[in-house]
């Protein structure tokens, strides 16, 4: 069965979306990881407003870019209440329920379901135990201010470690599945 898996940049106190801008601390080390995880893929699923910000920049963007390849010519699946079309070439709409169309996906012969970004879509997924994989860039840096994986209020959930690495920036990338 396929797995659903997620990837996400985050700061020391939780923050993955800032307005306070470039934070992230890409280099050489994480094009790595990120491409390892692109290479065991063959699907992207997306959240309304990661979607919204990638179908306005990624089909822009020439074969030369790393990863437009990857973002415009894979199978995109787009999880929204709210819109009625999705117009970026191979997207998606899912319409109905959720986890019921996501567990068809993950029957389907293929790679893992990559879902880039999306917090909000990667937050709801791992509280209602359908991610497989998270996958987190922890950037040694607080915001203070800015959305957060967690805002709120969630039940316990218990992660084990798959997976964990030191950047040569201080950055540290780990991989959690669900207990």
């Amino acid at each position: 069965m396929r797995k659903i898996v997620a990837g996400l940049a985050i700061t020391l106190d939780g923050v993955v979306d800032s307005p306070s801008g470039n934070w992230m601390m890409f280099n050489d080390e994480m094009r790595e990881i990120i491409d390892a995880g692109v290479a065991e893929a063959d699907a992207i699923l997306l959240g309304r407003r990661t979607y919204l910000e990638f179908a306005e920049m990624w089909p822009r963007l020439g074969s030369d870019v790393p990863m437009a390849g990857f973002m415009n010519d894979t199978p995109k699946y787009v999880a929204s209440s709210t819109l009625r079309t999705v117009d970026w070439a191979g997207s998606t709409l899912l319409t109905g329920d959720l986890a019921t169309e996501l567990t068809e996906l993950k029957r389907r012969p293929g790679k893992n379901i990559q879902v880039p970004g999306s917090p909000r879509l990667v937050r709801s997924l791992l509280c209602d135990g359908l991610l497989d994989e998270l996958s987190l860039m922890i950037h040694p840096i607080v915001l203070g201010t800015g959305a957060r994986l967690f805002d709120g209020e969630t039940d316990r959930m218990e992660l084990k470690l798959q997976d964990s690495r030191t950047l040569g920036t201080g950055v540290v990338s780990v991989t959690y599945v669900r207990v």
